[in-house]
């Protein structure tokens, strides 16, 4: 057999491999016939494409460049060529390349729907979803077109839509991973926990290693308090982190996990994924010398958000003669009161909703900012991205996520002793700030609703012990609520006032209550209150708050504290676990720190039976409020100040970041 007949052979059989989903062996016959038949551009092209689903890009890459150098006007090859620069997070060059493409076929639906992905990953959706739009007038059943459009609704915050473009995906090609991955996304948005559970059953059905979606499951579950076969999946969970795979998102390890070994893994296994390349060090020799540090806040929580009502006190006095301060919106810009004060209480306030991270990356440098602190993390929309080519020559972990995020451009973690002990630093990749007194900021001019609502406006009942817990419906888990019921067995007439989430939640815990003899009206669920300042007013309604662990409630227990409400916390082994700790030993309530569970239970329990003991510790929190430093929002603004001065000096002498502890400023 001559050579090109047997490389005929071999494309044909790669063809029928191919189209049998056998890749591997679809790229061997390929690659046979390549090495038969050299430079066959119909070979070059399909083994391109073949190794694009093989996720082996930079090889791809390669090929569909010696194409074009071959054929500069072939759309399928900018097609493909697009397809692995997008892949090998070069969507600039991909959004080229998909319009090269359409300038030669405008009628090219895959290009059109490819180039939506492009614009998504630029921070474009309104433009993304247009291009989606355009492919699906050509190709109304376009499977891949409705999901790129999904994705960016789900982007522009209209997650329902995003539903009714996942769910037409599904119609036309009912058994795809990428859609019901999509859809499990868009039903968490909606707060539709069970049923993005099981959107994500469905697609792991189909893919069962697929990347992070064993933890997205875990985690839409912990969210509607479906506890059924939890030990063994948080067991699987962790077991996939310490063996490196990409089964958990950091933030959701933080809930499942109290080993801050086990978080570092988890962080460096995300940040090696999304942000393999090593940054540069900050432009070498840009060493800016000026009277005032210019700090840079980052944040997509400048609204009515927790974090803003935590930060705003520190925002709005910081020493304007010493620091120049900038506000990073890449959040919504929902008009309110919060939000014009926060855009007051900044030297400068920055929009970049939607501007790409690069675009971002320049406004930093071009402004100069000498220090970035990323109030996100690994939460809710975050922008991790600005910060990975190094924005900024320092880079700060605060507030926002309550762990390291293993990654070797961010500098700094701002903690407390409690919060870190020495003892942790190896499992931070950030250096640590020790602040003197707790690492949380609080705002010492909230307001409290004068007026206290009757209990049973809030559905408690006129006489009884009121335990209360308004933490995140994700943080309690069969561990605590054992605890818990067993105080509603001991303290009769008792109830639990815990914050209303989902009605699978709601049902699910009323659930585990009666399965665990307690009668199920004995859980009372909070309605969302309108404004915060009724919020913490109802506070007043509760005897005592309880803790949740490995996750602590964080700003919840400083509400809590603020409204002269106790707090009884368990003392955990990472710093999601130990901010309780913290912030009472800030307001100077110790005896209300416990290092068990056991001691936990028993305190509880002796504060419902003990009135006088109860009393006295409340009369001790309100001497404490106004005089302790856990609301000294003056006293914690100097602390951060003298932190941020010691890393620029630092940075000035050409020192690298080192660990270091502030000095209590008592004046």
């Amino acid at each position: 057999m001559d050579s090109f007949v047997e490389a005929r052979q071999s494309f044909l059989d790669a063809l029928a491999a191919q189209e049998k989903g056998d890749l591997e062996h679809a790229e061997g016959l390929y690659r046979k016939a390549l090495a038969l038949a050299p430079e066959r551009p119909s070979v070059m092209n399909n083994l391109a494409a073949v190794l694009c689903q093989l996720e082996k890009y930079g090889e791809a890459k390669l090929l569909c460049e010696r194409l074009m150098e071959m054929n500069s006007e072939d759309a399928v090859v900018l097609l493909n060529l697009g397809n692995c620069q997008l892949r090998l997070n070069s969507a600039e060059e991909a959004l080229v390349s998909y319009e090269k493409a359409l300038e030669i076929r405008p009628d090219y639906a895959d290009a059109l729907a490819n180039r939506g992905n492009a614009l998504l990953k630029m921070n474009r959706p309104q433009e993304a979803l247009a291009s989606c739009d355009q492919a699906l007038t050509l190709k109304p059943d376009f499977a891949e077109a409705l999901h790129n459009r999904a994705k960016a609704l789900r982007e522009l915050k209209r997650p329902q839509e995003a539903l009714v473009s996942y769910e037409r995906a599904l119609d036309i090609r009912p058994v795809s991973f990428d859609a019901l991955h999509g859809l499990g996304n868009a039903l968490l948005d909606l707060g539709r926990y069970q049923d993005a559970a099981d959107g994500y059953e469905r697609a792991l059905a189909i893919s069962p290693d697929r990347e992070y979606v064993s933890g997205m499951l875990a985690w839409a579950r912990m969210h509607c308090c479906d506890w059924r076969g939890r030990s063994e999946e948080v067991g699987r969970l962790v077991s996939a982190i310490r063996a490196g795979k990409r089964s958990v998102l950091p933030f959701v390890a933080l809930s499942i996990t109290d080993s801050p070994q086990d978080q570092l893994l988890c962080s460096r296994t995300w940040i090696g994924d999304k942000f393999p390349a090593s940054p540069a060090p900050f432009r070498k020799g840009a060493r800016y010398r000026r009277d005032r540090i210019r700090v840079a806040y980052l944040s997509a929580d400048f609204r009515e958000h927790v974090m803003a009502y935590c930060l705003l006190g520190l925002f709005e006095t910081h020493d304007r003669a010493r620091f120049e301060t900038t506000a990073v919106s890449f959040g919504l810009d929902v008009p309110s009161e919060t939000r014009s004060r926060l855009k007051g209480a900044f030297s400068r306030f920055v929009d970049v909703q939607r501007k790409s991270d690069r675009e971002v990356v320049q406004l930093l440098r071009d402004l100069e900012i000498d220090i970035a602190v990323d109030l996100n993390g690994f939460t809710t929309d975050s922008r991790t991205g600005i910060f990975a080519p190094r924005a900024a020559p320092i880079q700060i972990n605060y507030l926002g996520y309550p762990g390291t995020m293993g990654a070797d451009f961010i500098d700094y973690i701002v903690a407390d002793r409690i919060v870190i002990p020495e003892q942790h630093y190896p499992y931070y990749s950030e250096k640590v700030v020790y602040l003197p007194d707790t690492y949380m900021v609080n705002d010492s001019r909230r307001i409290i609703a004068d007026r206290t609502p009757a209990r049973a406006e809030a559905g408690l009942p006129e006489q009884g012990f009121v335990f209360c817990s308004f933490n995140n419906g994700y943080n309690i888990n069969p561990t605590i609520f054992d605890v818990w019921t067993r105080l509603l067995a001991k303290v009769e007439g008792s109830v639990l006032w815990l914050r209303g989430g989902g009605k699978d939640a709601m049902r699910n815990l009323r659930n585990e209550a009666a399965f665990r003899g307690i009668a199920p009206e004995r859980l009372v669920f909070a309605l969302k209150a309108e404004k915060i300042e009724d919020h913490l007013a109802r506070h007043r309604l509760a005897d005592l708050s309880l803790d949740t662990l490995p996750y602590n409630a964080h700003a919840t227990t400083g509400d809590a504290l603020w409204a002269g409400l106790p707090v009884l916390t368990c003392l955990g082994t990472t710093f999601a676990g130990r901010v309780g700790a913290s912030l009472l030993k800030a307001i100077g309530l110790n005896e209300l720190i416990t290092r068990s569970l056991e001691e936990y239970e028993a305190l509880a329990t002796e504060l419902a039976m003990n009135p006088k003991h109860l009393t006295d510790i409340k009369l001790k929190l309100a001497r404490n409020r106004n005089t302790s430093p856990l609301f000294n929002t003056d006293r914690f603004r100097r602390h951060i100040e003298a932190a941020y001065t010691t890393m620029w000096e630092r940075y000035q002498r050409g020192e690298p970041p080192e660990s270091f502890a502030v000095e209590p400023i008592d004046k």
